[in-house]
This record gives C-alpha cells, structure tokens and sequence, in this order.
C-alpha cells in the first residue's frame, strides 16, 4: 500500500452543473500495469454501489458510471480508486448539489410558525408529512430542484489543542453543507488560538454533556460574520461527535460547535442541532479538557485552546480508523484495532 501511496483520482473541478462532463484525473504509478478499478460507495454502511474499470489520465466519470445524471439522487457517494484489489489514495466525496431541507420554529400542534419560547424545530419535509396527515397540504413532496454536483478529494480534520491532537472524519454524507464549512474555516485558519469557552463535563443528573468552541471572541457570542442554516442530519449525537452550536433560531450555525462526551447525555440533541463529524483518534484529549475545572458560568478558569486546526486528505477506505466508541469515553484511547472496509 505504501508504494502506491501517490495514486489518486483528482477532479478536474469542484463544481459541475447537472448534465456536465464530469472529467476526473486518474493519477496511477508509471510502473503499475495491472488493473485500476473506481468503486462508488456508500459512506455510512460502506457498501459499493457501482463499480467500473478504469484507465490513467483523464476519464470521464459520466460514462463510467451514467447513473451520476439519470438517478439524480441527494445520496452522498465516495469514489474509491483501486489499484488491483488495494484500495489506494482518499476517496472522492461526490455530493449532489439540492434544494435543503429548511428547519422553521413552529406551534407543534398546527404546523404553524411560530416565535414562542415552546416553538418545535421542525424540517420542512416533516412540516408537509405533518399538514398532509391533517388534511392542510395535497402532498407530502417537497419541490426539490438538482443542480449538479459538488465533488472534492475527501478530508479529514486536526484540531491541534494545547492538550493534544483530535482527528475528526467529516461525515459529509450526513451534512454535507455543515462539514463542507467547517472544512472551510479549517482550511483558512479560523480556528487558530480559539478558547474553548464553555465547558459543561456533566448535566445535573451526572450524565455527560458536552466541551464547546469556535468563537475567536472567546464570549460565546461571536462568529464568522455569517450563519448558516440547520442542516437534517442522520449522524446521531455520541461520544467524539462534533455538531453545530447555534441560538435559539434553528438556522444560527456559523462556526461554533461542541464535541459530544456521552450518547446518554447529548440523544436528546438529535434533530435539533447538527451532528457532522467524527473523532477518530483523540479520546484522551477530549477527556482532559472536559475535566478543566470551572465556573459556575460553565466557564473554564484556565481555558484550553485549539491552537491550530488544518485539514489533510483522508485515508484510503481500508486504512481508515473507526468512529471513537462509547467505551473510550472512560478508556485509554486506542484505536488501532479496527479498520473500516468496504463490502462488496
């Protein structure tokens, strides 16, 4: 695997409209003359959906897989290059650019807006499922427009902390617009010596909450000068889980976001804020900054950093570590055991 470490599948492009040549680059070794292989995979259950022979130089991915333009699916899909039977270099990720999912505040028992401190976040597709079953709206469909694609080589994300390092793996398939911010701050030095503000090891009951940053004004308040809007995810909040802060209004996310310590802590939090990444390595580090003593403001009295935080491509499908487990959340953090693998 090493040797074919430079072999990669490389976009011509970040964006092409719907109906496009998607024109990709195969970059394989000079001396490699055995089979090259594209698989088209599933990101949560890691199974192959297509599969095509593959030649280096430019290939067009259109005629490779022509399911790209005629299935006009909202799936997130990974493009894995295979050297024989090795997978090698980050995958792809290919998402479908579509008309979002909007989140509104609404009277849960009407369907109607609504500004109220009791106000349910609600996602437009359940908003019509809802009225539909109340007789108020003809259909369940939301009007849903594909412009293209968004194609990229997948990365994962360090945040370098004055405790240590944590490595998140974006899970584009469950937020792909969430992770492709976060991504972007990352890659342009947002989070470079940024407090983590608010601190909370453990909810009244004893069960554990949450570590929060992103805000250079180190109040809790700041931001990147713009929000973005809640984004339906179907990544479960749980230990080494990074997700969306926000305000009371749904579609506040900007740059904020807090790293999960506890499934029993943070369920509730599903569907109501976030969920987009990962962590993969870095279990210790989240435990030794959940345990910064502080404030009865939740405010730490030394507060930890991250003091850089960078992007770099992902590993091949096979080399990839699992998801930080609950078990960690109280464990020495090793992570070497288990690798992802794709299902053929």
């Amino acid at each position: 695997m090493s040797s074919n470490s430079y072999a990669q599948l490389i976009p011509d492009r970040l964006y092409y409209g719907v109906g496009q040549r998607v024109v990709i680059h195969v970059q394989a070794p000079d001396e490699f003359f055995g089979e090259l292989r594209i698989d088209l995979i599933n990101p949560e259950t890691l199974k192959v959906v297509h599969s095509a022979p593959a030649a280096g130089g430019r290939v067009d991915f259109t005629s490779l897989f022509p399911t790209i333009w005629s299935d006009k699916s909202a799936q997130v899909l990974l493009a894995q290059l295979y050297l024989d039977s090795d997978a090698t270099g980050a995958p792809l990720v290919i998402q479908p650019m579509v008309t979002p999912n909007i989140a509104v505040r609404v009277d849960e028992s009407t369907m109607i807006l609504s500004e109220a401190d009791d106000a349910k976040v609600v996602f437009e597709d359940d908003r019509l499922s809802t009225k539909f079953a109340k007789g108020q709206v003809e259909s369940i469909e939301r009007e849903i427009t594909y412009s293209g694609l968004r194609i990229y080589i997948e990365q994962e994300v360090v945040m370098q902390t004055s405790e240590g390092d944590i490595v998140f793996r974006m899970r584009p398939d469950a937020a792909p617009n969430t992770a492709y911010n976060f991504m972007h701050l990352a890659q342009g030095g947002f989070y470079t010596d940024i407090i983590f503000h608010r601190i909370v090891a453990a909810l009244a009951d004893g069960r554990k909450f949450v570590i929060q940053v992103g805000d250079p004004s180190g109040t809790g308040s700041g931001g990147p000068g713009y929000m973005l809007d809640l984004e339906k995810t179907s990544l479960p909040h749980d230990f080494g889980v990074l997700s969306m802060a926000r305000a009371a209004d749904p579609n506040t996310n900007g740059s904020q976001v807090f790293v999960c310590l506890s499934r029993d802590g943070t369920s509730f939090l599903d569907g109501r804020y976030t969920a987009f990444a990962q962590a993969v390595s870095g279990a210790d580090v989240i435990r030794t900054i959940a345990a910064v003593p502080v404030d009865a403001d939740d405010r730490p009295l030394d507060p930890p950093m991250i003091e850089k935080t960078f992007t770099r491509d992902a590993p091949a499908i096979s080399d990839r570590l699992l998801p930080l487990s609950a078990q960690q959340a109280d464990a020495t953090d090793t992570n070497d055991s288990n690798l992802a693998q794709p299902d053929r």
